[in-house]
């Protein structure tokens, strides 16, 4: 089917160092990627315009030109950036640990990036843009930050990966509007700032419900593919593909609502470390960090409701993921209607807070797990799911889910995950 399909799909060399969470691995490696499309030879022929500083009046970038992102790009002073459908954004020639190509929205401003099924609005490496002098690979875009004025249960907080009063986040209104992303690609981004502390390919800090976020894919990014910390910003039809840690991560009392997204994992990838050991999971979910409170009390907890979800690991089992879900430290959890298959474990209740399930709290409905060593941790009757784990991966009817086994088909399955209801919504605008 034209909208599931990885056509050709090659292993270019990609060699690039590791910028994830925690410790950074020591060892190259190769990563999967797409065949360049025609599109991105177009816009190779435009003018390119480079941007820098602060955006402080509206401003409107159409699709005449590349716009080339240089630096730290601030939209302050309640400022709307409006991107035109089809426009291709990059970044400049990094400097070695110098954040580069990185685009924020403070509080109070707004972007607007409306693409369309046929013209999305893409951000990507240089290296698709007529630069050949190297392979595309996971850092050569900054990434896009998203900052509003919604809860935190810090109460306000610096965003992750940045340092200044530029990039403080948090409030009370939850019907902030930061604004609108729909049919938009962000390719090779990630930043790393200091260890455990990093840009991901979309990051939303304090965002509000008022925005909308959908059509969104995140590929190939150097740290998580999408981080929400606290808000109440709901968002669907998500693609994170080939992330090199987390595909989905809550943090600081997030409790919006997440419906049809998909993750699909590449083998090749060379994950986050932390202690030497790799942590990359599908989806990752903290209420705060231990520094910030070591109880894990903080109010709002961090409780996404997640709902038509498919998180896909490897076909066989591979050291370097960890969880498909890994729910920690207080965080709480709706999941319905979902599939997770392809890691060593389908969902884990670490620190305690399984006893969020048995109270009530959080709430797994008429979803399949499958783990290579437990479905879900601790063991126990998840009335109303599958867990499975052992033998060979279950790919719960979908027709071939696994990136690096061919031609990819997520269709099949006519119930559950981010495809069971209409198996066209990636069509054209996005990579699968």
């Amino acid at each position: 089917m034209k909208n599931l399909l990885f056509t050709g799909l090659a292993l270019a060399a990609l060699t690039f160092a590791s910028s994830c969470k925690k410790d950074q691995p020591s060892a190259d490696t190769t990563f999967g990627q797409r065949k360049t499309k025609a599109s991105y030879a177009s816009a190779s022929a435009l003018p390119v315009q480079t941007v820098s500083g602060n955006i402080t009046t509206n401003t409107t970038w159409d699709n005449s030109k590349v716009w080339e992102i240089s630096g730290i790009l601030t939209v302050k002073n309640g400022a709307t950036l409006t991107i035109q459908p089809g426009t291709y954004i990059k970044s400049s020639v990094n400097t070695a640990n110098v954040p580069n190509g990185i685009l924020v929205v403070q509080p109070g401003s707004k972007i607007s990036a409306v693409g369309t099924v046929d013209n999305p609005i893409v951000f990507t490496s240089r290296y698709k843009l007529g630069d050949a002098t190297h392979v595309p690979a996971p850092g050569d875009f900054g990434g896009i930050i998203l900052l509003g004025n919604a809860h935190v249960n810090t109460g306000t907080k610096y965003i992750e990966g940045l340092t200044g009063t530029d990039y403080i986040f948090g409030g009370n209104n939850e019907s902030d509007n930061s604004g609108t992303l729909q049919y938009v690609r962000i390719e090779y981004a990630g930043f790393n700032l200091t260890t455990d502390n990093e840009v991901n390919g979309l990051t939303c800090g304090g965002v509000g419900n008022g925005t909308t976020l959908d059509h969104i894919e995140v590929n190939y990014g150097r740290d998580d593919s999408f981080e929400f910390f606290g808000g109440s910003v709901n968002a669907s039809y998500l693609i994170s593909k080939a992330a090199d840690d987390d595909n989905f991560d809550f943090d600081n009392g997030y409790n919006g609502e997440i419906s049809y997204a998909v993750a699909v994992a590449d083998k090749n990838s060379t994950h986050s470390q932390s202690g030497g050991s790799s942590d990359s999971n599908g989806i990752e979910s903290d209420n705060n960090s231990p520094v910030e409170d070591a109880t894990f009390s903080l109010l709002p907890k961090t409780h996404p409701v997640l709902s038509f979800i498919t998180i896909i690991g490897t076909s066989t089992s591979n050291s370097g993921y960890k969880f498909a879900i890994r729910n920690r430290r207080g965080a709480e959890i709706e999941l319905y209607n979902s599939l997770i298959t392809g890691y060593p474990s389908g969902l884990v209740f670490n620190d305690g807070t399984e006893s969020f399930y048995t109270s009530g709290v959080s709430v797994l409905s008429n979803n399949d797990f499958y783990g290579f060593s437990a479905g879900i941790t601790p063991a126990g009757t998840y009335a109303g799911n599958t867990a499975t784990f052992g033998g060979s991966v279950n790919a719960f009817s979908m027709v071939q889910p696994f990136f690096n086994d061919g031609t990819l088909n997520l269709s099949g399955n006519s119930v559950k995950g981010a495809f069971s209801s209409d198996t066209t919504w990636a069509n054209t605008w996005s990579t699968l």
